[in-house]
């Protein structure tokens, strides 16, 4: 869930070429399964549980205008991972980003429904999806874009190699910093 209680600043977090691979996996009962036709349904209920869109409609509408043009590639890109019952709990997308005339390799629109978040499935999805972007890209730096509200998500992406940019950034986004590290030292216990 995003903490809207707290200041919003942007982060830009790199992972660069070369960091060893995370080895987390999924626990028992789960698993993974890449997007299918009709899947945006299941992302935009999950994108919407965690409050990265006040409605499934504009969660959909957003799924829609930006990924269904690029439907060949959300079957490679976009992974779900699966509940007992086969339900999709969680989403992460090996997406890219152009930043000028660069490509980036980036991470996009990562949740797991808050009733199933503390199970280790996040850091599995994030696993899992620089598995999928080291298949596709290379072993290249990956990107992402994320903000304080998701100051949980952000220890994660630590746990998983990716460093906080002081001052880089990627495609149309801004980096916060300055601004967001006194307060995700405070938030997730960093040190100096």
């Amino acid at each position: 869930m995003l903490d809207k209680s707290i200041p919003y600043f942007n982060i830009i977090m790199k992972r660069p070429s070369g960091a060893p691979l995370p080895s987390f996996t999924l626990p028992d009962g789960f698993s993974f399964c890449r997007y299918r036709s009709g899947m945006e349904a299941a992302w935009a209920e999950i994108e919407t549980s965690v409050g990265e869109f006040d409605t499934h409609e504009d969660s959909l509408a957003y799924f829609n205008r930006t990924y269904m043009p690029y439907s060949e590639e959300l079957e490679r890109r976009m992974l779900f991972v699966l509940d007992e019952e086969q339900q999709p709990i969680g989403t992460i997308t090996a997406w890219w980003n152009e930043t000028g005339s660069r490509r980036d390799a980036a991470v996009h629109w990562f949740a797991v429904r808050p009733e199933a978040q503390g199970l280790g499935l996040g850091k599995a999805l994030v696993a899992e999806c620089i598995r999928i972007q080291q298949a596709l890209e290379g072993d290249t730096a990956i990107y992402l874009h994320t903000q304080t509200w998701s100051y949980p998500a952000v220890a994660l992406y630590l746990k998983s190699g990716f460093i906080m940019e002081e001052k880089e950034t990627f495609s149309h986004y801004r980096n916060d910093y300055e601004q967001a590290l006194p307060l995700l030292k405070k938030l997730l216990n960093l040190g100096n």
